[in-house]
């Protein structure tokens, strides 16, 4: 996604749907590069040498590298990857990237009476400030979500983008801290790959899965290729391949017979994976092995 960010007015009718979404933006900022890169307006430039306040509400996510944030609750707090903030409406802050690692955040701002009332009742707080795990949480989906529908600038569904926003809430307060969320996308992983292990040869969803998991598909996939090495459909090549080669080494089956068995659509399909995984087709690879017996 390109960086950008966008500020939306907000009418009285949309204010009716009790929340509304009045701006978002992403933004990936290189290591050393100035921050923030673009001169917001100036009710929401971002100055570190005395921070802000606005009279709105604002998530942030950061996905990707680190950074600081201070607000008028807390000292200074480091910031990571798969963290999210909430800056309260009318409260001083500030938040910087570190100029060594740079960072990726994507964020959304929300006005209207739910957001009041959430904030009077305590359910969204400064203790909410700082939170990991956001990944997990389907977050990150949610805010893509509502990018691609301002980017597209089809604005006459303001209410969708409501809708959005309220769900990006709510994902927000799910968010927990601490060991008990590691354990349970471990356990998820631990589960894919057994349900992968037993299905490999039929057509296969894998943002399905990680949704039936309970893990949202951008952290499930991460979080795979870190414990395997392989992202998830690169796991089911992997698997279909591994099973491929024993059959072509021990029967002299068609390699169209064997492409159904592994849960390949063609032949052709599983020569092209095998080669590109092996180097070499399966024809020579079968005849350097007959070869070598012999």
């Amino acid at each position: 996604m390109e960086n950008y960010f966008r500020y939306l007015p907000v009418s009285p009718d949309l204010l009716r749907w009790g929340i509304a979404l009045s701006a978002s933006g992403f933004t990936r900022v290189p290591p050393g590069a100035p921050y923030p890169p673009a001169k917001h307006p100036e009710d929401h430039q971002l100055n570190w040498s005395c921070g802000r306040v606005i009279d709105a509400l604002q998530i942030v996510l950061i996905s990707e590298g680190r950074g600081w944030i201070e607000t008028s609750n807390n000292h200074r707090r480091r910031v990571e990857a798969d963290m999210m903030f909430l800056l309260v409406p009318n409260s001083w802050h500030r938040y910087r990237p570190d100029p060594n690692f740079g960072w990726v955040e994507s964020w959304i701002e929300v006005r209207g009476s739910v957001v009041d009332d959430l904030l009077k009742a305590g359910t969204l707080s400064p203790s909410l400030s700082l939170r990991r795990g956001a990944l997990q949480s389907g977050l990150e989906e949610t805010l893509n979500h509502i990018h691609q529908r301002v980017l597209s600038d089809s604005f006459g569904n303001h209410p969708e983008l409501s809708a959005l926003a309220m769900q990006t809430l709510s994902r927000c307060t799910q968010i927990t801290t601490g060991e008990p969320r590691a354990s349970q996308i471990k356990r998820a992983i631990q589960r894919a790959e057994r349900h992968l292990h037993d299905h490999y040869r039929e057509p296969l969803n894998i943002e399905d899965l990680a949704e039936s998991l309970g893990v949202a598909y951008s952290h499930f996939r991460r979080a795979f290729r870190a414990h395997t090495g392989f992202s998830p459909w690169q796991y089911v090549i992997h698997l279909r391949l591994t099973r491929a080669r024993y059959l072509m080494a021990s029967a002299d089956a068609k390699l169209e017979d064997i492409a159904t068995q592994v849960g390949f659509s063609s032949g052709f399909h599983l020569s092209n994976a095998f080669k590109q995984a092996f180097g070499i087709s399966p024809a020579p690879w079968r005849k350097a092995l007959l070869a070598e017996a012999g």
